[in-house]
């Protein structure tokens, strides 16, 4: 039985009032929980405290939990969206702008510059939409909430960590309705794997630190099997409808782009497929109709940072649009 359900029985069985039961009275009891496993942990007393401190549970962020988007547009409506001319300039003005570092931590690390600013542009439109939501606020609260509490308790211990290591005030660790963090947007078990400090100050700052969000973009493309010798895919003209089970990212090996090239694969333009010895994948995320890719092992990377093919696809087409 969920524990706001167990809770309020207990106050109506000792004669309290149901309606005098607040969600933030049960999140008070859960809170201090937190705080015991916090301290079991090795967060410091004053980390508890001030992380915890006058936190409430937050309703938005149950609801918006609870009513993501259900209408699914199509890559035709979706693309234009995603990726408009406004970002395409925005992306190569920044990438300029920051071409030094960029160039640098794109040597260290292994992944294209571009695709660092496409990651960038497309998670928080260049850091300007990181979220308002305190992190530990939003994290203990959709814990609370109990659809996937052990999810959300461990991205509440992990923003605990990063707090007591200090890369960041409590009241400065603000993020989506989620828990996404920063101008990459990584969950706090993220964090700790991925983030790096990309300029040596001993601090990895992934809200204001543009050297930090290049770095920790980088490294975790790096770690999750990134090649820059290689880009992300193609989209591709189909000569005759494919059988599904030719299609889709989840076949343990691809088919070489010569094996694509014989079963009736073609570039857009209708031209033959490259002469280039690497394994592709055929994806098509609205089926029959829609958009047609031959993907490469980046883009099976990009998926890993999340798990959409619209968002991989967004990421894809706005890195070819940087020059």
């Amino acid at each position: 039985m969920h524990k706001r359900l167990i809770s309020a029985m207990v106050v109506i069985g000792l004669g309290i009032s149901s309606s005098a039961f607040s969600a933030n009275e049960g999140f008070d009891e859960y809170v201090s929980g937190l705080k015991v496993e916090a301290r079991s942990n090795g967060i410091s007393e004053s980390i508890i405290n001030s992380a915890f401190d006058n936190i409430q549970y937050t309703e938005r962020a149950v609801k918006a939990d609870k009513n993501q988007p259900e209408k699914k547009l199509t890559l035709d409506e979706y693309i234009p969206r995603a990726v408009p001319d406004w970002k395409v300039k925005q992306a190569n003005r920044l990438y300029n702008e920051h071409k030094a570092a960029l160039d640098r931590i794109g040597r260290e690390y292994g992944v294209q510059p571009r695709f660092i600013v496409a990651l960038w542009g497309v998670e928080s439109n260049f850091g300007r939409l990181m979220g308002d939501y305190n992190v530990v606020e939003a994290l203990s609260t959709l814990a609370y909430d109990g659809r996937r509490e052990a999810f959300f308790r461990k991205q509440v211990m992990a923003a605990l960590q990063i707090l007591n290591e200090g890369h960041i005030a409590p009241e400065n660790m603000k993020g989506s309705w989620a828990g996404a963090m920063g101008q990459p947007q990584f969950m706090p078990t993220s964090f700790l794997t991925y983030a790096v400090d990309g300029n040596n100050d001993g601090k990895i700052d992934i809200w204001q630190n543009v050297d930090d969000v290049f770095a920790s973009a980088a490294n975790y493309l790096k770690m999750s099997g990134w090649n820059d010798e290689y880009t992300w895919g193609r989209q591709v003209k189909l000569v005759s409808p494919m059988s599904s089970d030719l299609k889709g990212v989840e076949r343990e090996k691809g088919k070489s782009l010569a094996d694509w090239q014989s079963i009736g694969v073609r570039k857009l333009n209708g031209e033959p497929l490259p002469d280039v010895a690497i394994n592709a994948w055929l994806v098509q995320p609205d089926d029959n109709h829609g958009r047609a890719y031959l993907v490469y092992g980046n883009y099976q990377t990009l998926l890993k940072w999340n798990r959409s093919h619209y968002f991989a696809l967004a990421v894809s087409h706005l890195a070819d649009k940087i020059r």
